[in-house]
This record gives C-alpha cells, sequence and structure tokens, in this order.
C-alpha cells in the first residue's frame, strides 16, 4: 500500500478518535466513522459555517484546518490554556478521546459557554502562531518565494527577479529536518554558522504527487547537490573544489581559514535555480556550445548567453549605449589593445557587429579536447570543457550499468553520496558496501541542469547530476523585480518583468 493511500486514509477517518466527543455534543458516535460527512457533522458541533468544508478539499491546506476544528473542540470542554491546546493538536488522538470518556470534563456548546477575555499579550501570542502556522504550511507544500542573486540564468532571469517558485507542480516533498527555525533555510538570522535546524528527527525522502513531471526546458529550484559538506568561512565555494585546489587534509585541518567543515541534510542545502536540459534515461552531449540530447540538436533558449570577444577601433562602449544593448554585465578587457569580453545573447552580438566603432564579434569557445578547469567528472581522462562535454548518460531509476575503472568517476558520487554505499576502489577492483561489484543498478532518477547564461554559470558542468530528491519546485512567475544598481526614483522597479511567467 502506497504512502499516499495510507495518508488519505488515516485523513478520512481521522474523526473516530472523537466518537465521544460527538456523543458530548448530542451527536450519534457512528457519524464519526463516516468518510467525509463526519467532518460536516465536525463543523456543526464547533458551530463553524458549513462552507469551510471547502478548506478540507484543498490538500494541505486540510491539515492546518483539522488543527484549527481540534483546538475549538477543545475550547467547548474549558480547555483555553495556549499549552493545553497546542497538547490538543499535538497529541489529539489521546486527547480527544481523554475528554470524551473523562467524568471530569463536561461539553458546552461555545455559544453557550462563557466567552474568556483574552490579555492583549494573548491576542497577540495566538495571532502570531496562526500567522507561523498558516504560512509555514504555505511554504512548505504551496510555494515559495526566491530571489535571484547571480546571473546565472540571464536574460531569461534577472538579478533582482523575485519570484514565486511552484513546489506542487512536481509534488512537495517532506521535509528531512521537521524541526527548525521558521522562514529561514540554513543558518539563523544574524549568524553566519549557527545551525536553524536540529537533527533529532530525520524523516526521508518522500514527495506528495503533483499536477506534472520535470520537464526538459523547465526552470527548476533544486538543493546544491555539492552542497552535502560546507567549510562555513568558505560557504560560496563547494567543499569538493577547495578540496581539489587545496587538498582534503588542509581543508579539513585549518578551522581558522576554511572554518569549521559540516554537513547539511538535502533539505537544508543551498536553494540553485537553473534550466532542466535532460531527463534522467537521456545521453547529453555538448559539441561547440551546442547541446545534443539523444544525438539530436535542442533549442537553445533565446534569451541565451555567452562569452563574446569584440575589437573596437580603440573606442570604449559608453553606459547609454549598454543599455541600449541590454549588456548588464562586466565588460572585460583582454590585455589586448582595444579587445574585450562581452557577455551576450545572440541578438545583442548581432546589434554589436552593426555599430560602426566594432571591427570583429566572435564566440568565445573552450577547444575540443582541452581539459576544463573544476568540469566534471575530474578525471583527465575525460577530456571536456564547458563547450565541448560528454556524451555522458543521465542515470534513471532501476536500470543496471556495467561499472569499470573508467566509468566508475562519472558515477561514484551518486553511489556514495546521494545513494549512501561505501565505495573503494582497491586493487583494481570496484567494492560497493565492501563486496565487489561489476554492475549497479541506480534507486533513484536523476536531472542534467544548466544555467542559460552558459559561460557564468556554474550548473551540471561542473558538479555533475542532480537527483530526483534534491527538487524543490517549478520557478512559475516572476512577482516583482528590482534593479540592483538603480535607486527607486531612476527606475529601480522593473515594471515590464512584474507579474511574468518563467520560460
Amino acid at each position: 500500500m502506497s504512502l499516499n493511500l495510507i495518508l488519505i486514509i488515516l485523513f478520512t477517518f481521522f474523526p473516530v478518535f472523537t466518537w465521544k466527543n460527538f456523543e458530548d455534543a448530542g451527536h450519534p458516535g457512528w457519524k464519526s466513522a463516516v468518510p467525509f460527512y463526519n467532518y460536516f457533522v465536525w463543523l456543526q458541533i464547533i458551530e463553524k459555517p458549513s462552507w469551510w468544508y471547502i478548506f478540507l478539499l484543498i490538500p494541505f491546506f486540510n491539515v492546518f484546518m483539522v488543527m484549527l476544528m481540534v483546538v475549538e473542540l477543545v475550547k467547548a470542554y474549558g480547555k483555553n490554556g495556549l499549552g493545553e491546546q497546542a497538547l490538543a493538536v499535538i497529541l489529539p488522538w489521546v486527547v480527544l478521546p481523554y475528554l470524551g470518556f473523562s467524568t471530569k470534563e463536561k461539553f458546552i456548546l461555545l455559544s453557550i459557554r462563557p466567552k474568556v477575555v483574552k490579555t492583549p499579550v494573548r491576542e497577540w501570542v495566538d495571532a502570531i502562531i496562526f500567522a507561523v502556522i498558516a504560512a509555514s504550511i504555505i511554504r512548505l507544500f504551496i510555494f515559495e518565494m526566491y530571489t535571484i542573486p547571480t546571473s546565472s540564468m540571464e536574460k531569461s532571469l534577472l538579478v533582482g527577479d523575485f519570484l514565486l517558485v511552484s513546489k506542487v507542480s512536481y509534488g512537495p516533498k517532506v521535509p528531512n529536518t521537521p524541526l527548525s527555525f521558521p522562514f529561514v533555510h540554513h543558518t539563523l538570522p544574524l549568524t553566519n554558522t549557527v545551525k536553524s535546524f536540529v537533527e533529532w528527527i530525520k524523516l526521508p525522502y518522500y514527495r506528495f504527487p503533483g499536477f506534472r513531471r520535470v520537464q526538459r526546458g523547465d526552470v527548476v529550484v533544486f538543493n546544491y547537490p555539492d552542497g552535502d559538506t560546507v567549510a562555513l568561512k568558505a560557504q560560496e565555494d563547494s567543499y569538493y573544489r577547495l578540496c581539489r585546489e587545496y587538498g582534503w587534509k588542509r581543508v579539513n585541518s585549518e578551522p581558522d581559514q576554511f572554518g569549521e567543515v559540516i554537513s547539511r541534510p538535502v533539505d537544508k542545502r543551498e536553494n540553485y535555480i537553473k534550466r532542466c536540459i535532460a531527463l534522467y534515461g537521456d545521453t547529453l552531449q555538448i559539441k561547440d556550445q551546442q547541446v545534443y540530447i539523444n544525438g539530436k540538436p535542442t533549442t537553445t533558449p533565446d534569451r541565451a548567453q555567452s562569452t563574446y570577444r569584440v575589437k573596437t577601433d580603440g573606442s570604449r562602449f559608453n553606459s547609454k549605449l549598454l543599455q541600449e544593448l541590454d549588456i548588464t554585465e562586466d565588460i572585460l578587457p583582454d590585455g589586448q589593445e582595444g579587445v574585450f569580453l562581452l557577455t551576450l545573447t545572440k541578438k545583442s552580438a548581432d546589434r554589436i557587429k552593426e555599430l560602426p566603432f566594432v571591427q570583429m564579434v566572435e564566440k568565445e569557445v573552450d577547444p575540443n579536447g582541452q581539459n576544463g578547469k573544476d568540469i566534471f567528472p575530474y578525471d583527465s581522462t575525460y577530456k571536456w570543457n564547458r563547450d565541448f562535454f560528454g556524451p555522458i548518460w543521465i542515470p534513471k531509476a532501476g536500470v543496471t550499468i556495467p561499472l569499470t575503472l573508467k566509468n566508475i568517476a562519472l558515477y561514484e558520487k551518486i553511489i556514495h553520496n546521494y545513494e549512501l554505499n561505501s565505495l573503494e576502489v582497491k586493487n583494481g577492483k570496484i567494492l560497493i558496501n565492501g563486496k565487489e561489484a561489476k554492475t549497479y543498478t541506480f534507486k533513484m532518477n536523476y536531472f542534467w541542469m544548466m544555467g542559460d547564461n552558459r559561460h557564468n554559470s556554474a550548473d551540471s558542468r561542473y558538479w555533475g547530476f542532480v537527483p530526483e530528491d534534491h527538487i524543490v519546485g517549478k520557478a512559475s512567475y516572476v512577482w516583482l523585480s528590482l534593479d540592483k544598481n538603480k535607486s527607486f526614483l531612476d527606475g529601480k522597479i522593473r515594471w515590464s518583468r512584474m507579474f511574468r511567467s518563467v520560460k
């Protein structure tokens, strides 16, 4: 039986615990066991409008609604203390039967029971708790707001865009660490290193059904795969890249420079946003910056950017011209007189070619066969770079592949870090969980993510596959966009981008 079905059954028959409470309120107890009708009667008992039943039909909102109904029911027994109500919400299957069977507790309709006058402090506390619980449920299971901090998705998404990310599109995840400080990610406010969560309770990966699956071309928010381990004084950098550059021993033994090295559960790793380029089961290859999926060229997003080498007659680009050409990233000198490196869309590059003082515009392309710096899988036998990469197969759950000393570099992180097996290569043999392995069967599906700003994006070319349990949601709308380089009087709000769907 699937977990979804179990949860539906538990929710449907949860009012059975109120059998005696129904009888105390003058209704036959058996009504608490009648699916769907039981909640309708419960609303009558706590004297709420029948149309509130609509909220019980909305996934995830219905959980909050039942909490509210539990609180209203215990109020009818005179339980008005904050602690009493909190206990009823946390342990309703204990508290509600106790109130029903106890001879000391008496049910009185709320309309008859004398009203309890709350102090202003209690009014505020109740309002804050209500708001925090409601907002937390929405944030965890419905949608969440994100900000674009870097230019890796320009021009599709701009630095300063505020996004609404739908978690119901692909199905919301159950949080791995449910005990955490509300509305923050992995670190407490006003600190750089103090965790915002505790791991006393750790839940396994589970995703509720969504409206669709991740598709090629979707703009996806996900937990940073390389973020499972972090050096706290260098959180902006990948721990694994630091180890490749400085050595594992130095990174882990010099806390003054790198800080304490910690691990983070999946749901507390940094949030990244990229475009899904390839799905599980696909074979991906990049040739001369063109992406091929299963041997066929894909359509490059219209707003995708690359680095271009531009030579002028010595003239420079003024700010007004840059604004007209929609060039927002810094112009870098190439070291030669009159030669600059510009990050451009194809449309902007074509317009620059027409300028009278421009003599040459050519796209920067890393040579085929040249090893790129920090390019996955960090093995010299794979002579790949950001512009010539692959072919590489994207793992699919349930598929078994042969393991060799060559391809283990591609899949070792999946086997060890994501699917939690011990892995060792010893005496020319691959050992998984202490036993020699010549094949491996994947437990999860994986994705390949890339930024639209192809030469300024830390993406799958640098850290590999994105596991399905790292997927957070689909970027849906830009609801606000602020230009960091302008004041409010000078057009800081980009009105033309507001309430725009993400494509």
